[in-house]
């Protein structure tokens, strides 16, 4: 059981401010945990991302510039060919492989980036 202390209420008569609260910052570090663990996370990014719309086009364009380092067009280019998925793109670039190499190395690494990468000897491709 997890019972976080919040002790009184600042407002007297508000019954669940703090334990509101307490409760969304529990629920919250538990999803988190569970995210990276299922390897849906590198670094401090929710990499694990399919691209469905224009907004998530840009998401995924920008977590690309941002662990990569590159640039808009290169992340869109590569985006593209990873047909939408952060994490398939990510491997792809750090491993030098296709599409489909990148998806059959997190399939052998249980969805993990960082392990394919490992897996495959850490290697990189140029930037």
């Amino acid at each position: 059981m997890i019972a976080p202390l919040t002790g009184p209420e600042v407002i007297t008569g508000s019954t669940r401010m703090k334990a509101g609260t307490a409760t969304k910052i529990v629920l919250n570090s538990i999803t988190t945990a569970a995210m990276v663990r299922l390897g849906k996370v590198d670094g401090n990014l929710m990499v694990d991302l399919q691209v469905t719309c224009a907004k998530l086009q840009d998401r995924g364009e920008r977590i690309l510039m941002t662990t990569l380092g590159l640039g808009r067009d290169r992340a869109r280019e590569l985006l593209d060919r990873a047909e939408g998925h952060v994490k398939t793109g990510l491997v792809m670039h750090r491993l030098g492989v296709d599409a489909e190499a990148a998806r059959e190395a997190l399939a052998r690494a249980g969805g993990v980036a960082g392990a394919a990468e490992a897996e495959a000897g850490g290697a990189t491709a140029p930037p």
